[in-house]
């Protein structure tokens, strides 16, 4: 071998690691049920790809998704195979017992995704395989096709013994996990929990993204830890929220973006309240928010 084809293997050798870590961050999680879930159509992008518009349509995506429209999903949208490993558990946090549902392993996960629930809710929504067209079961098989953990914690208040009580929670899973990502998820009303978390810098150190459903816009999210940590936070709303605004929302985005925060933005048209978390692209959200 020449002395050039030493040179190239070298750096053929150099770059591979990189290049393949690089791969590994793009496409974290493998596909599942991406042609029922993934395939939605694109009306508009904008910011460089980080705002999508996207078709929504009631008939097609309730009606058409489901057997009994809202109360149950078509069979082929859902495995419930995953339900052998789904256990109810309280854990005895810092801030004191906390009951929550819970997919995957107790200890050494890849990564952990807490999703919490809206006004009404307790740990059941977030494990509900059958409701909202099938997407939490979908997340549940992501998890645990993926050596990752699933926590649905019920919230028993949105102010700041909540807040603390699921700041303990991130605290536990990078504990448990030893310190690989941790994505929070907030749908709804639950969302003042996020934005309480974007004001801890401990919890804030423990995530590596956010990701907000159909959730309340934060005037003072852009002075937060989060905002100062450059958070990945990405925002899920229907045109027309009747309970939050999604120009609202919409402001927030496009604020962060234009400090150079790392966001993203999905827009369902014609989406009510509750389209993000029957729409939302689980697989595409975790494979950018798990860094």
């Amino acid at each position: 071998m020449s002395t050039a084809d030493f040179r190239i293997a070298a750096i053929f050798c150099v770059l591979v690691p990189f290049l393949s870590a690089s791969l590994a961050r793009a496409e974290t999680l493998a596909p599942y049920k991406d042609d029922l879930f993934s395939g939605q159509t694109v009306l508009e992008t904008a910011d460089d790809g980080d705002f999508t518009r996207v078709d929504y349509q009631e008939l097609r995506d309730i009606n058409g998704r489901d057997s009994i429209p809202e109360r149950r999903v078509k069979d082929r949208y859902v495995s419930l195979k995953v339900r052998r490993l789904q256990e109810n558990q309280t854990l005895s946090l810092s801030t004191g017992p906390l009951e929550v549902a819970r997919v995957g392993a107790d200890a050494g996960q890849a990564f952990t995704v807490i999703f919490i629930h809206g006004r009404g809710g307790d740990r059941r929504l977030g494990m509900n395989d059958l409701t909202f067209g099938g997407n939490f079961n979908r997340l549940k098989n992501l998890a645990a096709d993926n050596g990752g953990t699933y926590y649905s914690p019920s919230v028993r208040s949105f102010n700041e013994p909540g807040v603390a009580e699921i700041a303990a929670l991130i605290d536990h899973a990078a504990a448990q996990s030893g310190g690989r990502p941790v994505v929070l998820a907030c749908a709804s009303m639950g969302s003042f929990i996020c934005w309480g978390i974007s004001r801890d810098p401990k919890a804030v150190a423990h995530l590596s993204g956010m990701a907000v459903l159909g959730g309340a816009p934060d005037p003072d999210l852009p002075k937060s830890a989060a905002a100062k940590a450059k958070l990945p936070i990405w925002f899920t709303h229907g045109s027309r929220d009747s309970v939050y605004a999604a120009d609202d929302q919409i402001a927030i985005y496009r604020k962060l973006r234009k400090a150079g925060e790392p966001v993203r933005f999905t827009l369902y048209e014609t989406g009510s309240h509750g389209t993000p978390v029957r729409m939302s692209d689980w697989r595409a959200l975790l494979n950018w928010l798990i860094r």
